[in-house]
């Protein structure tokens, strides 16, 4: 009887849209909102990753596996962003920061229909590895936030 309940509860649940919300402005990221559409900012980014000669190196989506289950929720889309050359002087300066490679953007459908772009600033992310990967792991990381802070804005133009 009590598996019925909880099954039943979890299947109300899971059927029914969850609400979008909005990411709050956090310690080393930078949240953009903008007035594009989920669809046009996914794009944007995209086609900004590119334009500074970045690697889409992976995708994911919830809202995409829960679309082929039959189910409605907000977009998301998270993109894994690197490129070779950052990798090898990444992992010459710290193989354990290697884990956190690539680093991503992630892009949120909103209640209203805008879409907002939001990432960890590479700095950030690799902070925990400076006392392992010392200065070249900080000159990369600073490079790294210019690279990121440009392919933001231009997707947020």
């Amino acid at each position: 009887m009590l598996r019925t309940a909880v099954a039943t509860a979890m299947a109300i649940a899971l059927s029914s849209p969850l609400a979008a919300s909005e990411i709050a402005p956090r310690e080393g990221w930078s949240v953009i909102a903008t007035k594009d559409s989920f669809s046009d900012l996914v794009e944007k980014v995209r086609q900004a990753v590119t334009s500074e000669k970045m690697g889409l190196v992976t995708q994911a989506s919830a809202s995409d596996g829960a679309r082929a289950q039959g189910l409605t929720i907000p977009g998301n889309r998270v993109i894994g962003v690197y490129r070779n050359d950052y990798a090898r002087r990444m992992l010459q300066a710290s193989v354990a920061a290697g884990i956190e490679a690539p680093i991503r953007f992630y892009v949120t459908e909103e209640a209203d229909g805008t879409a907002t772009l939001s990432y960890k600033h590479p700095s950030f992310v690799f902070a925990p590895y400076f006392d392992e990967g010392g200065e070249d792991l900080k000159q990369l990381a600073a490079e790294l936030d210019g690279v990121f802070a440009t392919i933001a804005a231009k997707a947020t133009r």
